[in-house]
């Protein structure tokens, strides 16, 4: 895929030379560490955007390790209680070729016991280590510089602590090049960072950046350290005020100023030799600078030199007048060669006349490490905020990559169908940790291992567990887990170790699980007094789910209530009748008495009703009677 996009490039190129940058502003963001209100710097009155949100570490003033460090007061420092790994990561950087600068600082003045020596890496690739004596020295690198390409809108800058004192930056600079700089051949583009070692103005009285050569904001603002012999009294320091041409062009854009000095050997000491001090087994990447400007040349052939790389013919009867076709034009030659060896010596070697140069750069070539599965990456992050991992931990960048820091407690391994790194084992048990489980954790798809044993997680295992078909050892113990064990962990064909003994789970342990023990499985679920359903645990008084089981004792509830009621209405019936009972054997005598009373009343009336009857039947039979 990058062939063909750099195809594109070459052929955009091609087409237009010269691309209207003029138009255009590079993209540029400069941080001042630690700053807590923007900042502006003379002379150039360079803007650097406070720091808040951007990171962790701790805010400091501090202290200038060089003259070559931009003039700013604080440093953001990380001690190793924030963990070994601190990161910045830069959103919303436009994708695109980049220099990517580090400053470094000081939080007090250094000895032997407390130098900040550490690791430096970008976008996941390790490019430097500082080593011993760096902060002591003036004349000392005080900055890491990488040239590297920002394609998915971010930049990841990392600070691995080594244990020998606290990690202290003073400042950061992306500052975007032209999409061909510094192209060095076949192995150039997104696979490679061009780690800067030394750039030298040769034959340059002081130290200077770009912006104060009034150069190309193209460039990236380079930092041209000045160098005013090889040693030994072997050349002579010369320069010139004419201008040279094709010096800032595309790609690269070179001020102008870089070739009006030189270094020119002399009479006593023909070849010129500069040698520097390089970590061996690597490859790099050498631009040498030329112009003649030595006003006793005029023309072709009167300056003719061979150029050798640690003894090897590089290039050959370099003659700069015939190659650029004029006095005073910028010719710039390129060779990428493997060092071997501790030292990297680069000589000219005259066959007419004296040797010149005018600067040099020589970078490391490093080969960018492949980046973590993005969702694995995210993954891990929701699972350190989910178990409140201590910041001791780190987890900042990363967790692959570089291989010489990976995460503790996150094991990687590379996944060759995906070119990218993996998660295959969690080892985080013992850490004091607490939170939950999230399920999340399940899109860890290469998991083969996960131990969080003797920690205090609580809540559910998540049934999404389930679904990393690559598990093999699943250790939850000695935790504060709840809940029933998941149907789901019968689908681990692979798992060959479950412990999750010491927790408070429950219900029945899943068929499938147990169909497992036949296989030489190893589990364990003791000191869980609601489990039940395998050999060594209590057995399950019903085949019913939790829910049935719950519909049955709600249901034998309302019956107890139905029955207290009916019960309780029962007795007061017949606390009702008793009652009335004991009331009509108290009354007796009084209703005895009135009924006899009654019954004689009735007696007597059907007595006298009688009698009045008979006599009005006599008085009929004996006619009627004479009433006076």
């Amino acid at each position: 895929m990058f062939v063909g996009i750099f195809l594109l490039f070459l052929f955009t190129f091609l087409l237009h030379p010269h691309p209207s940058h003029s138009k255009t502003d590079p993209y540029a963001l400069r941080i001042s560490c630690g700053a807590l209100n923007d900042v502006h710097t003379m002379p150039t009155n360079t803007l650097w955007y406070k720091d808040t949100a951007y990171t962790g570490g701790i805010p400091a003033n501090g202290t200038r390790p060089s003259f070559i460090t931009p003039p700013l007061q604080t440093v953001r420092y990380f001690p190793l209680s924030e963990g070994p790994e601190n990161c910045y990561s830069i959103t919303n950087v436009p994708s695109g070729h980049y220099t990517v600068r580090i400053f470094l600082g000081l939080v007090a003045d250094p000895n032997f016991d407390n130098e900040p020596l550490f690791d430096v890496s970008i976008e996941g690739t390790q490019i430097y280590s500082l080593k011993s004596g760096w902060s002591t020295h003036d004349d000392e690198q005080a900055f890491v510089e990488g040239l590297i390409f920002l394609t998915d809108g971010s930049a990841s800058l990392c600070f691995h602590s080594t244990g020998h004192g606290d990690p202290a930056i003073l400042a950061i600079e992306i500052l975007q090049i032209d999409v061909m700089a510094y192209y060095f051949g076949s192995s150039w583009g997104q696979g490679t960072i061009l780690r800067t070692d030394k750039r030298l103005s040769c034959g340059a009285q002081n130290p200077k950046f770009d912006v104060d050569y009034s150069g190309d904001n193209w460039g990236g603002d380079r930092f041209w350290d000045s160098i005013t012999t090889f040693g030994q009294g072997s050349d002579l320091a010369i320069s010139t005020s004419s201008i040279i041409k094709q010096a800032s062009s595309f790609p690269n854009f070179y001020p102008m100023a870089i070739y009006q000095t030189a270094l020119v050997s002399t009479d006593s000491q023909p070849d010129l030799a500069y040698t520097v001090d390089v970590d061996p087994n690597r490859k790099y990447s050498i631009w040498l600078h030329f112009a003649e400007i030595d006003s006793s040349i005029t023309g072709v052939g009167q300056r003719v030199f061979d150029i050798l790389i640690n003894g090897d013919v590089a290039f050959q009867d370099i003659d700069i007048v015939n190659m650029t076709g004029n006095l005073n034009s910028a010719l710039v030659l390129n060779k990428t060669i493997a060092v071997n060896g501790r030292s990297l010596t680069i000589t000219l070697h005259p066959s007419k006349g004296h040797a010149i140069i005018n600067a040099i750069e020589i970078f490391e070539i490093v080969l960018a490490e492949s980046k973590t599965l993005t969702d694995e990456v995210k993954a891990l992050q929701i699972l350190k905020s989910a178990l409140n991992l201590p910041l001791r931990f780190g987890w900042n960048g990363d967790p692959c990559v570089p291989q010489q820091h990976p995460w503790s407690g996150a094991d990687c391994q590379y996944d060759r169908d995906s070119n990218k790194w993996v998660i295959d084992g969690l080892g985080l048990d013992n850490q004091g940790l607490g939170g939950i489980l999230p399920d999340d954790i399940s899109q860890l798809k290469h998991l083969q291992s996960i131990n969080l044993s003797g920690n205090s997680i609580q809540g559910p295992i998540p049934s999404s567990i389930g679904t990393i078909s690559t598990l093999q050892i699943l250790d939850l113990s000695f935790n504060l887990f709840n809940g029933s064990i998941p149907e789901s962990l019968g689908q681990l064909t692979e798992l060959t170790r479950l412990n999750l003994n010491g927790n408070f789970l429950s219900g029945r342990v899943p068929a499938a699980l147990g169909g497992m023990l036949l296989h030489r499985a190893s589990f364990n679920f003791t000191d869980n007094a609601g489990l039940c359903g395998i050999p060594g645990l209590a057995s399950c008084g019903s085949h019913l789910s939790m829910g049935a089981k719950f519909g049955l004792a709600l249901g034998a509830c309302f019956m107890l209530l139905f029955v207290l009621t009916c019960l309780t209405c029962w007795w007061k019936r017949r606390q009702n009748i008793l009652r009335a009972q004991r009331i009509a054997a108290r009354d007796a005598p009084y209703a005895k008495a009135r009924t006899h009373f009654k019954r004689d009343v009735q007696m007597a009336t059907r007595h006298n009703n009688h009698h009045s009857h008979e006599h009005t039947k006599t008085a009929n039979e004996n006619g009627p009677s004479l009433l006076s």
